[in-house]
C-alpha cells in the first residue's frame, strides 16, 4: 500500500457494470515536515447475476506516518469494512448449468446472508542501525460476524498481538550475509452462539462457546552469498499454538477442550542468477497447518496438524521483452485438512485425510513485442498451472484424483497497445479437461472455456477509462465445488459461474 510521501494527492475511479454493479473508490495523501498520511475509502453495490446474492461493501483504511529521526519512522494503519452480502447457496449438477441464475429455495426460505463488521489497528515502527533494521509493533483486530446459514451464527472475534523482526545484511568478509530473525505472538477470543435459523430470524439458541486461541510463532532465515549470484538459505520456524474451547450450552454434551501444537518447520534451497535477470532455485522444505477455530466444531473434535514436505525447483526473470516465472513441486503431505459436505445446507465438516500428494506446475509467461518504431506493442500475458493432485494409498480412496481443482488451467490475454495511449485486445480463461467433485471420484466437473475482450485507453496520465465483456459467449458453467466425500447426481454442491456481463469504468489521477 502506498504512503503519503509516494502516493497520489487525488486517485478516484468508479465502475460500473453487469447485475448492478456499481464500485467507488478514492483515496488521497500527502505529507507535511515529518508527517504523512494516506487515507483510501470504497463503496460497492450489486444486484447479483443468481437470484438471492445481492450485497453491498464499504472500506476505509488510513495510514499516518511520522519519521521519528532520518534511521526510524512509524506508522499506524487503521483498516474498517462492513459487508452485506447474500448468498444463494449451492445447486446439483443440472440446475446448476441449465438454470444457473436460481438460488438453492432454502437458502431462500432460510434468508442466508454473510454479514460482516471489522476493524484492524496496528502500529508499526521501523528503526536502522547500521547494517541491521528492525520492525516491531502491535495489533488488535475486532470483527463481528451476523451469519444465518443452516443455523444462525452470531459470533464476534477479538484478537491482539506483536511482532518483533530483524534483519541483518551485511559482508563477511568478502561473503554477503542476511540474516532474519522475528518473533509474533497473537491471543484472541472468539465469542459464538448459534441459534435455529427462522427465516432469518434467531429462534431457540443451539450452541454457546467461548474459544480463546493462543499462537507464539518464532523465525530465522539466513541466506550466505557465497559468491555474487549464488546463495545457499537455511532457515526454521517453530509455532507454539493452543484452541482453548469453553462450552456453556450442554444440551448436546460438552464440547470443551484444550488442544496443543508444537510444529517446527525447516526449510533450506539455492538460489543462483545463472545470467543477467536470470535465476534458478531450489526449495526443500516442511510446513505446518493447524485447524482454525472453524474447523474445531463438535463433528471433528481430535483434528490433527497438517504437515507436508515440499520440493520445488524452478527458474524466474526478465531477458529482453520476455519475462517468465516457472516452478515445478511436490508437496507429501499427511493430516490434510479437508472440509466435505456432509448433509445438504450444513456448514462443510473438517477432517483430516490420511496421505496426500500435490504436484504440479505453476507457469507465468509475460512480453512486450514491438510493432512498430512509434512504439505500438502487443503485450502478451499468461498464467497456467498443472494440478495433480492425489491421495496416496488411502484406507477408503486409494490412489483417487483430490477433487475441486481442474487438472490444467490456463488464463491468458493479448493487448494490442498504441502508443497514443489506446489498447483493445482478448483475453481467456480455460480449464480444458473434466475433474472430480468428491473423494469417491464419481461425480465430475466439466471443462469450460470464457472469452473476454477489453477496450480502454491510459496514457499514463491523468485519467484512463475502459470497457470490458466478460465470458461473451454466455458459457453455463461451474465455477467452485464444495467438496463431498461421495457425490451423486442430486447433490446440491455446485455454483455456477457468472454469464454474460460488460463493465466499464474511469480513473481520474493528479
Amino acid at each position: 500500500m502506498p504512503t503519503g510521501r509516494d502516493a497520489a494527492p487525488l486517485d478516484a475511479r468508479i465502475d460500473v457494470g453487469g447485475f448492478g454493479y456499481a464500485k467507488g473508490q478514492a483515496s488521497i495523501g500527502g505529507a507535511s515536515g515529518a508527517f504523512d498520511y494516506f487515507v483510501t475509502t470504497s463503496v460497492q453495490r450489486i444486484d447479483g447475476y443468481r437470484d438471492h446474492s445481492n450485497g453491498n461493501a464499504f472500506r476505509a483504511n488510513l495510514d499516518l506516518g511520522y519519521q521519528l529521526s532520518d534511521d526510524a519512522v512509524t506508522r499506524l494503519y487503521v483498516f474498517g469494512t462492513s459487508t452485506n452480502q447474500h448468498i444463494p447457496g449451492e445447486v446439483n449438477k443440472a440446475e446448476a448449468l441449465d438454470r444457473p441464475k436460481a438460488a438453492n429455495p432454502v437458502w431462500i426460505d432460510q434468508n442466508q446472508q454473510r454479514n460482516v463488521d471489522s476493524i484492524r489497528v496496528m502500529d508499526k515502527t521501523t528503526v536502522a542501525l547500521g547494517e541491521t533494521t528492525l520492525d516491531f509493533g502491535m495489533f488488535y483486530n475486532h470483527r463481528h460476524v451476523d451469519h444465518p446459514i443452516y443455523q444462525y451464527l452470531d459470533y464476534t472475534v477479538d484478537d491482539y498481538g506483536g511482532f518483533l523482526r530483524a534483519v541483518d545484511d551485511r559482508a563477511l568478509g568478502s561473503i554477503r550475509n542476511r540474516l532474519t530473525i522475528g518473533v509474533t505472538f497473537l491471543n484472541g477470543t472468539i465469542d459464538t452462539q448459534q441459534f435455529v435459523n427462522t427465516g432469518g430470524h434467531k429462534g431457540a439458541l443451539t450452541v454457546s462457546m467461548v474459544d480463546k486461541p493462543k499462537n507464539f510463532l518464532v523465525y530465522a532465515e539466513n541466506a550466505l552469498h557465497l559468491q555474487p549470484g549464488l546463495a545457499l538459505i537455511a532457515g526454521v520456524q517453530f509455532l507454539d499454538a493452543s484452541r482453548f474451547r469453553h462450552d456453556r450450552f450442554l444440551d448436546d454434551g460438552d464440547q470443551s477442550g484444550d488442544p496443543r501444537y508444537s510444529l517446527w518447520s525447516p526449510r533450506a534451497g539455492i538460489l543462483w542468477s545463472v545470467a543477467g535477470d536470470a535465476q534458478l532455485f531450489v526449495n526443500v522444505s516442511r510446513s505446518a497447518e493447524i485447524p482454525s477455530y472453524d474447523a474445531n466444531v463438535v463433528t471433528s473434535p481430535n483434528l490433527k496438524a497438517q504437515r507436508a514436505t515440499t520440493y520445488e525447483f524452478g527458474t524466474r526473470g526478465h531477458r529482453g521483452a520476455v519475462g517468465w516465472d516457472v516452478s515445478f513441486y511436490r508437496s507429501e503431505i499427511r493430516n490434510e485438512l479437508q472440509c466435505l459436505t456432509t448433509a445438504p445446507w450444513a456448514l462443510c465438516s473438517t477432517i483430516n485425510a490420511d496421505r496426500t500428494v500435490h504436484q504440479g506446475i505453476e507457469a507465468g509467461l509475460d512480453a512486450d513485442l514491438p510493432l512498430s518504431a512509434s512504439g505500438d506493442k502487443l503485450a502478451l500475458t499468461a498464467a497456467y498451472t498443472y494440478s495433480d493432485f492425489f491421495f496416496r494409498h488411502d484406507a477408503t480412496y486409494g490412489d483417487n484424483a483430490l477433487p475441486g481443482i481442474p487438472k490444467h488451467y490456463l488464463r491468458a490475454e493479448a493487448l494490442y497497445k498504441h502508443s497514443s495511449g489506446l489498447y483493445a485486445g482478448p483475453n481467456l480463461e480455460w480449464a480444458p479437461g473434466h475433474y472430480f467433485a468428491d473423494n469417491a471420484n464419481t461425480l465430475t466437473v466439466d471443462p469450460y472455456a470464457l472469452l473476454g475482450f477489453k477496450l480502454g485507453f491510459d496514457a499514463g496520465k491523468h485519467w484512463s477509462v475502459y470497457l470490458e465483456g466478460r465470458n461473451l459467449t454466455d458459457k453455463h458453467y461451474i465455477s467452485t465445488v464444495a467438496i463431498a466425500g461421495v457425490a451423486d447426481a442430486t447433490s446440491e454442491i455446485f455454483n455456477p459461474g457468472i454469464g454474460r456481463a460488460f463493465f466499464g469504468g474511469v480513473r481520474t489521477k493528479l
